[in-house]
């Protein structure tokens, strides 16, 4: 099975009213504008849309919403993961997955697994569904980190498991997984700061958060590097290395969300835990976008 989740991918937020009810005419404009800016592929329901604090309802009707929406415009790549393999497994068969072209499986977190743990609960997850399967390690938010061995194990074991999003954060890692991995399995950046060095190292793509609110200059960055046109793309990385930081330092997605609501995208809302950013971090915010004069 063939990776297509490829090249500018968006880790969408959601946007949500005054009220804290889901705010889905802001959530229409936004994948618009997504698409009208050379996003290639949306990833839905996942860290950055705040699933965690979506209800069951709530995330079967933005799943619903966003199939609709776009209309097969681009693929979609849906978060469906957690630290309960069984319920995983449960959601993958029973759930209507209807118009979703692949599924974004995270790390099992707090429960902290074994290697071969990790390789169990991605295997019995392959099993239970046809789609292309998405592994996403992120060692700072799930405290394990799935090894680049015990991902290349699951890239030749499982035909559905097409690629791995990796925010370890570490680029020899990367090119580990890289060096040992079968042909037809790809990697791509969970991290916006370090994606010009993974795209340089061979990873395929980004599921990004500032893409979000830049995608047209983030995705002409990606498809420079593409075409070896590495100074002009190391440009753009530079003109963005101070958003990087600003964006995660209160938490993601409060920066984006910040820099969205500067950009009149939407409105700065998040649900608790989550709450926006100090507005000392806003202000920053705000100069580095007049600065970057898009």
């Amino acid at each position: 099975m063939n990776n297509i989740f490829r090249g500018l991918g968006i880790a969408l937020v959601t946007p949500f009213t005054d009220d804290g009810k889901i705010d889905y005419e802001s959530l229409s404009s936004i994948i618009e504008y997504q698409l009208g800016n050379d996003a290639d592929f949306l990833c839905i329901l996942a860290t950055t849309g705040e699933t965690p604090c979506l209800s069951t309802e709530e995330y079967w009707a933005v799943k619903e919403f966003i199939v609709k929406q776009v209309n097969g415009r681009v693929p979609l790549l849906m978060g469906c993961g957690g630290n309960n393999t069984a319920a995983i497994v449960e959601t993958l068969k029973t759930g209507d997955f209807s118009g979703i072209d692949g599924i974004l499986s995270i790390c099992p977190y707090y429960n902290k697994p074994s290697q071969e743990g990790l390789y169990q609960h991605f295997k019995a997850i392959s099993a239970a569904t046809k789609l292309p399967i998405v592994m996403y390690n992120v060692p700072g938010r799930t405290g394990i980190n799935l090894k680049p061995e015990t991902t290349c194990r699951l890239a030749n074991d499982c035909d559905n498991i097409v690629a791995i999003k990796e925010a370890s954060g570490s680029i020899e890692q990367v090119d580990e997984i890289i060096k040992y991995k079968p042909k037809d399995f790809e990697v791509l950046s969970g991290d916006d700061a370090i994606t010009f060095h993974m795209i340089a190292t061979g990873a395929v793509g980004v599921i990004s958060v500032i893409g979000n609110a830049l995608p047209k200059e983030f995705s002409r960055m990606i498809r420079l590097e593409f075409r070896g046109q590495f100074e002009a793309a190391q440009k753009i990385h530079h003109k963005f290395t101070d958003l990087y930081s600003l964006l995660f330092v209160d938490g993601n997605p409060a920066g984006v969300k910040a820099l969205m609501s500067e950009m009149g995208l939407l409105k700065n809302n998040l649900r608790l835990p989550l709450v926006p950013t100090r507005l000392t971090t806003r202000q920053k915010i705000a100069e580095v976008l007049k600065g970057l004069k898009l």
